[in-house]
């Protein structure tokens, strides 16, 4: 049977698409008859055997004739509910003439189970309700036997029963929660993220998957394109600032049905986050900062660290701190500490820059920098003089007489330097030169003989000579005068006397005491300690004492102080002994003065 197709229709009961009418097909069936020879036919009909004549013109029949079947394809809506079978439609063959002799054999896709067909009229039903989304459409195969010799008088032929869609799905989304960003102070219309939904019904007939998308929650910071729910922005740069507000929460809604009243929805939600641009510039903590630094301090030494604060975070919240202006812009650098962001000023001696800040050239306003006011204040240290060699090669002849020049040496100031230090005061390190073989200048360096050498005992002497710096008038931090010392000489040199006072190298108490030269032919003992122990009741300090003449002269007193108990008035509560002397050339009178300023100043 040749069959054509048939239209959709909503509600196809029977489709009746014949090629051929009935006549025609009945006039065929004759002429095929004929044209076999009809022997067997005729034969059978003299006998008078019926059946077994039809039984031979049926099997000439499936031997020569195309099927007849008067359909091809069904179809119903899905989701019937009713009680009773739902009436698909019928099956008809053209060969059957309704005396009941045929019967209508259903096989395939759910035949007997989900659907069924009446054997003797064709009639097919479908026994469940049935859902599109699991399944659209099922293909079977339908076929007629004769009721009594079970021959089929048609072929096998495939039907198939289609569901047709109704709206009773709602749209999905991919994913029940959305995470998007976008950058703060976007232009209007600026994309953040696009959101999809899907719907199961049949996108292909009417509108049950037409989907709409609207915003119910974010406005009016954003909208939704509802043909392909891209969310975009929808307030200017200046509403969109993350510094005001970084986080926020859009509902998005799908609708099917085109958006049409009756429409079925589904919901998402989006997580908005503006990230940051640079936009902020930094600010000092402080308007002043104020440190100090020794004057000794090397390359390298931290002076102090400096603060600021940025509203940005990230790579755009580190800090590149520059050194602007000043007139110390040659003595300090600064760098950045990576772990606290704190600028670190340190001392340098030239400037070294290691990086650049990365300023956003969309937003003018980062070009301004902080700035703050940085005051250090250098404290002065008591340096020792650094001589101009490391070592001095001198020579003297054999029979050079007594106070004759060898050489001399020469320390430098460091906070002078290169200039020659005006109040340093040179010494020999005895302890290099046991036999006094050698002396020097305390003022200017220069290296005389005490003594007469003989090159055949010793062809080489090493000394050492110790360079001491003497700032006038000028006490070591923390340090109390105990008194000033003199000296007297019976020599009465035409130049007047030049005497120089320093603390002898052997002293058992240098960590407790110091003298300090006046320039003045005086000197001061200072005390070197915050405090002392009472039990300990006397010190020793020995003092050295040179005149700058040739031959140069020197002696060395010993100074006894006492450690007496005072009132907080300073009045003495217990103090016995006296202070003794060993040296002749410090005067008397000197002497006293240190046991008493010793009682009124040293602490219990």
């Amino acid at each position: 049977m040749r069959t054509s197709h048939v239209g959709s229709m909503l509600w196809t009961w029977l489709c009746l698409c014949l090629t051929v009418d009935a006549l025609s097909l009945i006039r065929a069936r004759e002429r095929d008859i004929r044209a076999s020879g009809g022997t067997e036919g005729r034969i059978a009909r003299r006998r008078g055997d019926r059946t077994t004549a039809a039984t031979i013109n049926e099997g000439k029949w499936l031997n020569r004739v195309k099927r007849g079947w008067m359909w091809n394809q069904f179809s119903i809506q899905e989701e019937y509910t009713g009680t009773e079978y739902l009436y698909i439609g019928k099956l008809q063959s053209d060969m059957d003439k309704g005396d009941g002799t045929l019967k209508y054999v259903l096989s395939g896709d759910g035949a007997g189970t989900v659907f069924v067909i009446d054997e003797n009229n064709g009639d097919l039903h479908a026994t469940q309700r049935l859902d599109r989304e699991e399944k659209s459409y099922y293909t079977l195969r339908a076929t007629v036997v004769n009721k009594r010799t079970g021959h089929k008088l048609e072929p096998e032929t495939d039907f198939v029963i289609k569901l047709h869609d109704i709206n009773d799905n709602e749209p999905q989304f991919s994913q029940e929660v959305y995470t998007g960003s976008v950058p703060e102070r976007s232009d209007i219309g600026t994309s953040v993220i696009q959101v999809t939904a899907t719907d199961a019904d049949d996108s292909m007939y009417g509108n049950s998957a037409k989907l709409v998308y609207r915003m119910s929650h974010g406005h009016p910071y954003f909208s939704v394109d509802p043909d392909t729910g891209v969310i975009r922005t929808a307030l200017g740069p200046e509403d969109m600032d993350r510094e005001q507000r970084e986080h926020y929460q859009v509902d998005i809604e799908a609708k099917d049905m085109a958006g049409q009243r009756g429409g079925l929805t589904g919901v998402t939600k989006v997580n908005i986050t503006l990230t940051d641009v640079n936009d902020n510039a930094p600010l000092f903590t402080q308007t002043i900062f104020q440190f100090s630094v020794p004057e000794s301090s090397k390359t390298g030494t931290p002076v102090g660290r400096i603060r600021a604060t940025d509203k940005d975070i990230g790579q755009n919240a580190e800090m590149f701190f520059t050194i602007a202006n000043g007139d110390g812009m040659d003595m300090f650098d600064i760098s950045t500490d990576k772990a606290t962001q704190e600028g670190v000023i340190s001392v340098s001696k030239w400037r070294f820059r290691s990086g650049t800040p990365r300023w956003d050239p969309r937003y003018p306003s980062t070009s301004s920098k902080g700035m703050a006011t940085v005051r250090i204040g250098v404290e002065d240290v008591d340096e020792a003089p650094l001589f101009n060699k490391a070592s001095y090669l001198m020579e003297v002849k054999e029979d050079a007489a007594v106070g004759a020049a060898v050489g001399s040496v020469s320390a430098l100031d460091p906070r002078r330097c290169p200039q020659p230090s005006q109040n340093g005061m040179y010494s020999i390190d005895r302890r290099t030169d046991m036999d006094h073989l050698f002396n020097i200048h305390p003022g200017n360096g220069h290296v005389f003989l005490l003594r007469s050498l003989d090159r055949e005992e010793n062809a080489w002497h090493n000394i050492s000579v110790i360079a001491t710096e003497l700032v006038l008038g000028v006490e070591p931090g923390g340090a109390q005068r105990i008194q000033t010392v003199s000296a007297v000489d019976a020599d009465e040199p035409a130049s007047g006397h030049r005497f120089f006072f320093s603390l002898a190298p052997e002293g058992n108490n240098r960590s407790n005491f110091t003298v300090r030269d006046n320039g003045d032919n005086t000197a001061g003992i200072l005390t070197r300690g915050s405090s002392y122990n009472r039990l300990h009741q006397s010190y020793l300090v020995p003092v050295v004492i040179t005149d700058g003449d040739y031959p140069m002269q020197s002696s060395t007193g010993t100074l006894t102080v006492r450690v007496c108990s005072c009132d907080r008035d300073g009045n003495i509560e217990l103090c016995n002994a006296e202070a003794l002397t060993s040296s002749a050339g410090i005067s008397t009178g000197a002497l006293i003065a240190i046991l008493l300023c010793a009682i009124i100043l040293l602490s219990k």
